[in-house]
């Protein structure tokens, strides 16, 4: 007897999207006497003004909730109608079990299926790929994808190439059956040649020690070869960006909106020059007053995009991101 098959939506489509931007603005002027920098240096090699720390209450857990009951208040969808929960995230400090499961049950999910992916900045756009597999494929019929950090927990606040750049933050969308095509086909890869380029630095064992040695006591940090890194991402990425179109069938004269992963103003606008944009498509730029949220930039970016009037339902958006890998991914989208 054959095994049978299920099959679901010919289509699917992001429905809504929410965010949530933690309480403690950190401005540079905070920032610059650790590292014996100034504003106008942080500003002139990264674009960021200010970033967004969490405070101790505000956890993985609470922030991934908050955003993702705005994106399911927005998409008009019950958290009951969940069938599959997907946080992408590098700061879940816990190696076990994933964050998604205790946020699917807070939500309110009737025992949907939840788990984490670490695929550093380029998280979100992964699960965004999986979550539209997932429902087309017939696994789910609403799947929620959470891009979530506490990059602040990572981060040392001494190191003068890193202690500017990373923030805190969660963004979530819902993926589900649409009519029409709304997510394009993703584009996506890693370059492990490049693995040292941007990594947490110490191993946690080198915190913990062994019976050999004793250990640090002090968190993990994470570091970043930032020349490199702006090299490869503002030529290598625009390849990519071009690729994601091409299959999506989707012009670059035929694209409202890119959203690239919050990582530099620098590199978002190597990256615009080499893809050409027509200077009518609007770019996000919420790095200036968020900083690099990793796995929660996109998401971010385009609910500050939508609600600001920049991006519209409707809309043809680039989505596309890079990280530590190092991964990337790319996808056309429709604005929910």
């Amino acid at each position: 007897m054959p095994i049978q098959e299920v099959t679901g939506s010919k289509h699917a489509a992001i429905l809504g999207i929410g965010s949530y931007r933690p309480s403690r603005v950190i401005p540079n002027a905070e920032i610059i006497e650790r590292i014996d920098s100034s504003d106008e240096w942080i500003q002139q090699r990264s674009g960021i003004k200010q970033r967004r720390w969490a405070t101790p209450e505000e956890t993985v857990q609470m922030m991934s909730v908050a955003a993702s009951r705005a994106a399911l208040e927005k998409a008009g969808i019950d958290a009951r109608q969940i069938d599959c929960v997907i946080v992408a995230t590098v700061t879940h400090l816990l190696q076990t079990p994933a964050i998604a499961t205790a946020i699917a049950y807070e939500l309110g999910t009737d025992q949907a299926a939840a788990f984490d992916i670490s695929a550093a900045c380029a998280g979100f756009c992964h699960g965004v790929a999986m979550a539209s597999d997932l429902v087309r494929g017939g696994s789910a019929g609403y799947a929620l994808v959470i891009g979530v950090e506490r990059l602040s927990d990572l981060t040392d606040v001494g190191d003068r190439g890193t202690a500017f750049i990373f923030a805190d933050g969660a963004g979530a969308a819902v993926i589900g059956p649409s009519d029409t095509p709304g997510i394009g086909p993703v584009v996506w890869g890693s370059d492990g040649e490049q693995f040292d380029l941007i990594r947490q630095k110490e191993d946690w064992r080198d915190v913990v020690g062994s019976d050999e040695k004793a250990g640090s006591g002090v968190m993990p940090h994470l570091v970043m070869l930032g020349n490199p890194v702006f090299r490869w991402a503002s030529f290598t990425m625009a390849k990519t960006a071009q690729q994601a179109l091409d299959r999506a069938g989707v012009s670059i004269d035929e694209l409202d909106v890119f959203v690239p992963h919050q990582a530099n103003m620098r590199i978002i606008d190597a990256m615009a020059r080499s893809m050409k944009l027509p200077e009518r498509v609007k770019i996000a730029r919420d790095i200036a007053e968020q900083g690099n949220t990793s796995a929660a930039s996109i998401p971010l970016a385009l609910d500050r995009m939508i609600a600001e009037g920049e991006a519209k339902s409707g809309d043809v958006a680039l989505l596309i991101a890079f990280g530590a890998g190092l991964a990337y991914a790319a996808q056309v989208v429709t604005v929910p």
